[in-house]
């Protein structure tokens, strides 16, 4: 049999499986208009669903450093039970009810009777997400896991009531917001507008030949709220580093500097726009320069921090006689993932559409890379059959879940390759293609399986093998790879965990580089020979 970890992550793809086939099928908008409890249904479906999710996500995070201990005597306990088959058939009976109740509440069911099917609807989706549960894990291991987890589940629920709530809220804030930074934007124009094009009650600014509309998600609230998460995840994980309260000045410095500099990012949009350069202003730069402006801050308060001694504890690591310690190896396993993103920020921020700086990222990774290169030369890069075989699957995978998730979408580069000469055409291909196969494999890898996965189990990473697991480990580092996939944050995440399971397949990084750069090359080869642009 299988013991807890292997069951809940069965548990997870089940339900995320069924999540994806009720997304695809059923659209909540349906249900604008009618009112009462199914006009709430379609109000606040979201919201619910985002609440399910995080209590889920913040339980497994607190219960399992708190109970880690015990963990291992349930999952020994759980490999000698077989499977509750009797739930497995009431849950199938759940979601057969959940399915023909949607056909009525979605075709159009109204009044008391809409209100009865949505009750019934909703129950049976409850019933439904319960009897799964009880089959993977029986009804005495989750009494026990609640047991050892102690309050967890406190955080969970507070979590999942909290944050939506501050979600709905935040919008209530959107227009104040607008209102401010469309004054802060004209006054940096000002100096270089001369007749500058002003008009308060649509928030348009801009000049004569070019306009932007402040919209509600260009307020600078969305910064600030990254901001503040950044913010406080970076004072909890360094606590010790820090004096408090005073530390805590840190996050609204931080916001506030997001609100700023988003008014500066419209004023650049705006003159970049004015300059004659209106592709690049509305296509890259508008995407990219909140990114760097966050990065950069989030950066610069991180180090500067810790040089104010007014806010630093001045702790530092007591150096004894240990070699690792003289050679920090952080750097090496991050330092060309962060060179690409950042040489990517740049070449997306001057692009009009086509990214034609992309030989940029290449380029960063490979001078990253040769800088370390002392470090990888103690790293085990070897591989065996099983590295290739994984690419395989995944490259399969990642095309059907493409198209059954319909992510298919425009791409300018076939356009931007034929306004190319030749000779151009053909160096963009072969660096887009050198660095889908050769850098990115081994920069995310180092990243993502070489020390998230590995700092998830122990703050001294380096001391952690290649083939140790946990599941919280895998799960978080392969998630963290999934959404860095954008739309196909799904097909990343299952690719993160089977890369994960090469590396630990002989304990070699090299396995997991070489699987993911398998993958990378048959999508080349797919994306070459049939024009599948949307893939890059």
């Amino acid at each position: 049999m299988t013991g807890l970890f292997t069951r809940l992550a069965l548990l997870a793809a089940l339900l995320i499986l069924e999540l994806i086939g009720a997304s695809v099928w059923l659209d909540t908008q349906a249900l604008d208009g009618r009112g009462g409890f199914i006009g709430a249904i379609g109000d606040f479906g979201p919201y619910v669903l985002q609440s399910l999710v995080i209590a889920a996500t913040v339980f497994l995070a607190f219960g399992y450093f708190r109970a880690r201990t015990f963990l291992a005597s349930i999952n020994s306990r759980l490999s000698d039970e077989s499977y509750r088959w009797g739930f497995l058939a009431a849950h199938c009976g759940s979601m057969g009810a959940f399915a023909m109740l949607s056909v009525l509440l979605f075709g159009g069911a109204r009044g008391v009777f809409g209100n009865l099917v949505a009750s019934a609807w909703l129950a049976a989706g409850i019933l439904g997400i319960a009897t799964a549960l009880f089959f993977f894990v029986p009804l005495k291991a989750v009494r026990e896991v609640l047991r050892i987890t102690g309050p967890a589940w406190i955080y969970a629920a507070a979590a999942a009531a909290v944050i939506p709530v501050l979600t709905i809220a935040s919008k209530q804030l959107w227009k104040p917001a607008v209102a401010i930074t469309f004054v802060l934007v004209k006054w940096l124009l000002y100096p270089f507008l001369s007749q500058a094009v002003v008009d308060p009650a649509r928030a348009i600014i801009g000049s004569q030949k070019f306009t932007v509309q402040i919209a509600p998600g260009c307020s600078g609230l969305e910064g600030m709220g990254l901001m503040l998460v950044f913010g406080t995840l970076w004072l909890w994980f360094f606590r010790s580093d820090y004096k408090f309260p005073r530390a805590l000045l840190l996050i609204p410095l931080g916001m506030g500097l997001m609100f700023l500099l988003n008014a500066v990012r419209i004023a650049a949009l705006v003159l970049i726009g004015n300059a004659g350069a209106r592709s690049v202003a509305v296509g890259g730069f508008h995407s990219q320069a909140g990114w760097i402006a966050f990065n950069g801050v989030a950066l610069g308060l991180a180090c500067l921090a810790h040089r104010v001694p007014w806010i630093s504890s001045g702790r530092r690591p007591v150096a004894i006689a240990d070699e690792r310690l003289f050679e920090n190896q952080l750097p090496a396993y991050l330092a060309p993932f962060l060179a690409i993103l950042a040489a990517g920020m740049i070449s997306t921020a001057t692009a009009g559409g086509f990214e034609w700086l992309y030989p940029l990222r290449f380029v960063a990774a490979v001078g990253t890379l040769v800088v370390f290169r002392r470090t990888y030369a103690s790293i085990n890069w070897r591989f065996s059959w099983v590295a290739p075989v994984i690419g395989g699957l995944v490259f399969l995978l990642w095309i059907a879940l493409d198209r059954v998730a319909g992510t298919q979408g425009i791409s300018k580069i076939a356009e931007g390759l034929a306004g190319l000469p030749a000779p151009a055409r053909i160096g963009w291909l072969a660096f887009r293609t050198l660095a889908a196969v050769v850098t990115v494999p081994i920069a995310e890898e180092l990243a993502f399986r070489g020390f998230l996965l590995r700092r998830l189990i122990s703050a001294d990473f380096e001391s952690v093998s290649f083939q140790r697991w946990t599941f919280l480990a895998v799960m978080a580092s392969s998630v963290a790879f999934g959404l860095m996939h954008g739309d196909r944050w799904i097909a990343g995440t299952v690719a993160g965990i089977l890369y994960a399971a090469a590396q630990r397949w002989r304990g070699s990084i090299g396995d997991a580089v070489v699987a993911h750069g398998v993958t990378n090359a048959l999508i080349a080869a797919f994306v070459l020979m049939g024009g599948h642009w949307s893939l890059w």
